[in-house]
């Protein structure tokens, strides 16, 4: 089992090369070409002391270039349509932000959710505890209670429920992906929540139980969008923390026997995602899509990125593409000396990510304290923001500025566009947006370097600093 800092070295050493390999095997239908654009290019980059600055506008020109190195952008061919980007509201996360003074609370949350600042627009919660809570807990402990006389969310009040309240006053477009790490553990073949497996005899009661999680975060204002049946359920962790076995069989059963026809007779729109777990499965996600009876139950396919490539979605893509990829799961670690700064990493990683059809990024959580807790988990996870313990000073890592690059300039309902041009130590994707601005993201992991960016017949020069991230955005 690879853990989360064995990703990082995938991502450096895979990802890189598939985040410059354009799929152009399914596009959607071509898109109307724009002339040549005139007009300048706002710049925004992260490098050095730099971090999402303004720089100098680019002017877009008709004189072509004699650059070897050239990026060309094909509105004609289009692929999938975004839904966001986010992170994790965790238990520890929230906790993390409740320590907090109000006002600063509320500053942070409003710089994360806001339109108008880094505008996340995504968001992982968990059903119960997952390894980053403070305890473990489900909504149900003790012994069996099939009628749930003891149900109660109420762990869920004191720091969870008031961060997504907030979260959705902040912007009540959020999308909320919820996971459970565990059922109660009488529902399990160990009697834990920590490791074990799922029990067949419980299917029914398992449903039940996540439609009455529905329903109690409703009645708490909190409407929950879209459910994955288990946090990677191809792993107990050893029984080190909430976790749960599913096999391949019985993670299709439970949804289309219990769970999804539970979600219809109580009225729920929320979509099912498969697997949430690791691109190295995507044959298991491709033989449960090929289930007709599975098959109308799921809206697509939750990918965590700790094992495997992200070309894995677009094999999925290739086989049903009635059906959507979502990026759910991947995090820095306090073993990298560099996680502060690690933004080329992180972004190379996240346009591998797009560039294979996923409609969303979310990665892990959004806060943890110094000592990447509270953590009951044996992992050594770093949030995408770091809040001292002691000081309540925020400090926002290399993942947090990686993601401020996609988050703040690509909006829901954007298009993906082909970007081809293979450039050494550079990857690039970009966008259109619903109201018709453009937008692009060239990482340069290299030496500081001048490439062209190409749009029809319009050209524009561009100066790439070194290990930097660069965001371009023109138009409307």
């Amino acid at each position: 089992m690879k853990t989360r800092r064995d990703f990082m070295k995938i991502a450096v050493a895979g990802v890189a090369t598939s985040a410059m390999a354009e799929t152009v095997l399914h596009p959607s239908e071509p898109t109307k070409v724009i002339p040549a654009p005139t007009g300048t290019i706002a710049v925004h980059v992260t490098s050095g002391e730099k971090r999402f600055q303004k720089q100098d506008s680019v002017a877009w020109s008709s004189t072509r270039m004699h650059s070897k190195d050239v990026i060309v952008l094909d509105e004609s061919q289009s692929y999938q349509e975004v839904l966001g980007f986010g992170a994790a509201l965790t238990d520890a996360a929230c906790h993390n932000f409740n320590a907090l003074a109000p006002a600063k609370r509320d500053a942070l949350l409003h710089e994360l959710f806001d339109p108008s600042q880094m505008s996340c627009s995504v968001s992982r919660i968990c059903i119960g505890s997952s390894d980053y809570s403070c305890k473990p807990y489900s909504y149900c402990d003790g012994e069996a209670d099939p009628d749930f006389k003891r149900f109660s969310i109420e762990h869920d009040q004191s720091n969870i429920l008031p961060v997504l309240r907030t979260v959705r006053a902040i912007n009540p477009d959020v999308f909320l992906l919820a996971s459970p790490w565990s059922p109660p553990g009488w529902m399990k073949s160990g009697g834990s929540t920590l490791g074990g497996a799922m029990t067949k005899r419980n299917y029914a009661a398992y449903a039940r139980y996540i439609v009455r999680f529905l329903q109690e975060y409703d009645k708490s204002g909190i409407r929950v969008n879209a459910l994955t049946t288990q946090n990677e359920v191809d792993t107990d962790q050893d029984g080190r923390m909430p976790a749960c076995l599913w096999g391949q069989e019985y993670e299709a059963e439970f949804i289309m026997r219990e769970l999804g026809p539970q979600l219809r007779k109580n009225n729920f729109d929320t979509k099912i995602w498969l697997l949430d777990h690791n691109y190295d499965l995507w044959g298991r996600a491709t033989c449960q899509l090929d289930n007709a009876d599975l098959n109308p139950y799921v809206d697509g396919v939750a990918w965590h990125g700790y094992a495997g490539k992200p070309e894995a979605m677009t094999r999925v893509h290739e086989s049903h593409p009635d059906k959507h990829m979502y990026f759910t799961e991947g995090g820095t670690d306090f073993a990298e000396r560099d996680y502060v700064t690690n933004w080329c990493k992180w972004s190379t990683t996240f346009t591998g990510i797009l560039r294979n059809w996923a409609r969303c990024i979310i990665t892990w959580n959004y806060v943890l304290d110094e000592n990447g807790r509270p953590n009951i988990g044996p992992f050594q996870c770093a949030g995408m923001m770091t809040i001292n313990s002691q000081k309540g000073e925020v400090t926002r890592n290399g993942i947090f500025w990686a993601l401020a690059h996609y988050s703040r300039v690509v909006r829901r309902g954007a298009r993906r566009i082909a970007s081809t041009g293979e450039v050494a130590a550079i990857s690039h994707i970009a966008f259109i947006n619903p109201d018709g601005s453009r937008c692009a993201i060239v990482t340069n992991t290299g030496a500081a370097r001048t490439v062209a960016l190409q749009l029809g017949a319009g050209m524009a020069n561009l100066t790439l600093d070194s290990d930097s991230v660069t965001t371009l955005t023109w138009g409307v």
